[in-house]
């Protein structure tokens, strides 16, 4: 068999796809790649990531600890890693003149500060390895016929592969899969995760823009919590404290219709004997000062003026003429603050979702399906999810890689035949 006839097909033009697209050209050159994207665009989610700096992967280094920020395929992907982590994609985007950065809380930027960075990089790639990119193409079907793929398009013709890799992202509806039933495969049904919580007509909506660096949100009647910086939105909370919470607790959120009830603790994990200690101290070293003026939290001072309100204390009283009712109130507004969530918000175009094929149909090693031989998964169309840092990214990257090298190796194997 000649190598000029060996094609693969990429399906999606995110992260994941691209990915492999370039990676699979460029390590077997006789191959013809082709890149099909449904919208107009390529690389919107990259576009669109961490503010439009793209958080390319995460400073973490350790295989178990990274896999344990997955809540869902975590065993898949420390698996998946040994052959491409976050130091390989590192290494790639630098061999590449693409420096990445390192901020405070672990997440990794392109120095540039701009998501365009990468897009342009992953563009050269394709132009110099010769990976053909058609957009507004959207697959309708796959079906498997005499050893190679036909792939069916919504205009009505088809396209032929000895290769197809499935990369194009998460579903939010179960019948977005439908094309891809014909493969025998199983869909885990999808549900959003990533999101924010709804807390509409409360009063402490009209903190918007308030942030806190480091709050506790414990899910009344679940064993779900979540600790990190926090945001007060006009329509409830956001920050990685809510997102995170939101990604370990998509399922069970999702069973509860998004209603549910939740403690916030202002101060991180500070329990109530160590608030009331602080308090106390507060009040024996500050006696004469307004209790408005004084806190021993640092916590931003809106909202320490709103805790202040919620707890019915004027804030022109002195420490030294804090009753203990009130004392008592304040700690409980400070380490138990309950709100009734009632709903989310998502954005589209950094929509993550939990479900997708089942990762047990697919070999972790090849990403090939175990199911039919030729066809290959990648990126969060499988049911693998991160939370919000670059995790999602990093399986992006991981899965596009392996699944490159899979095809291209497959590929060499049948021109020698």
């Amino acid at each position: 068999m000649s190598r000029t006839n060996q094609t693969l097909v990429v399906i999606g033009g995110g992260a994941a796809g691209f990915f492999c697209a370039v990676n699979a050209a460029r390590m077997n050159p006789a191959l013809k790649v082709l890149l099909l994207e449904k919208s107009d665009k390529l690389l919107s989610k990259v576009k669109v990531s961490g503010g439009g700096r793209c958080n390319v992967t995460h400073a973490c280094f350790d295989l178990k600890e990274f896999s344990g920020h997955y809540p869902r395929g975590e065993h898949f992907v420390r698996k998946a890693f040994h052959q491409f982590f976050s130091t390989d994609t590192i290494q790639w985007f630098e061999e590449r003149g693409v420096k990445l950065k390192q901020e405070q809380d672990g997440r990794m930027f392109p120095v540039t500060d701009s998501s365009q960075t990468i897009i342009d990089c992953l563009l050269r790639e394709a132009g110099r390895y010769g990976v053909n990119l058609q957009l507004r193409t959207e697959v309708t079907g796959l079906k498997k016929e005499q050893q190679k793929w036909t792939i069916s398009l919504r205009n009505g013709n088809t396209i032929t592969a000895d290769y197809v890799c499935a990369a194009c992202g998460g579903f939010p509806r179960l019948h977005q899969f439908d094309w891809l039933q014909g493969t025998g495969h199983t869909i885990v049904p999808p549900v959003p995760s990533l999101f924010t919580f709804n807390i509409p007509q409360h009063p402490v909506t009209e903190l918007m823009g308030v942030s806190v660096p480091q709050a506790l949100i414990k899910i009344q009647q679940s064993k779900l919590t979540s600790k990190g910086p926090l945001l007060i939105t006009h329509w409830g909370l956001s920050g990685p404290c809510v997102l995170k919470l939101s990604a370990w607790g998509a399922r069970e959120l999702q069973e509860r219709a998004y209603r549910f009830a939740i403690f916030v603790n202002w101060t991180g994990d500070r329990n109530e004997q160590e608030l009331r200690d602080q308090l106390q101290q507060c009040r024996s070293l500050h006696p004469s000062k307004k209790i408005s003026n004084t806190q021993p939290f640092d916590l931003p001072l809106r909202l320490w003026m709103f805790l202040l309100a919620q707890a019915g204390i004027n804030p022109d009283l002195r420490w030294t003429d804090l009753p203990a009712r009130l004392l008592n109130r304040l700690v409980l507004m400070l380490g138990a603050y309950e709100m009734q969530v009632q709903g989310k918000t998502t954005f589209k175009e950094e929509f993550v979702t939990a479900g997708g094929i089942a990762t047990k149909e697919v070999d972790v090693q090849s990403m090939q399906s175990k199911i039919s031989k030729g066809l290959f998964f990648a990126g969060e169309l499988l049911d693998v999810d991160g939370i919000t840092g670059g995790f999602n990214f990093q399986h992006a990257w991981t899965s596009g890689y392996i699944a490159a090298k899979s095809i291209a190796a497959a590929a060499d194997a049948m021109a020698e035949v």
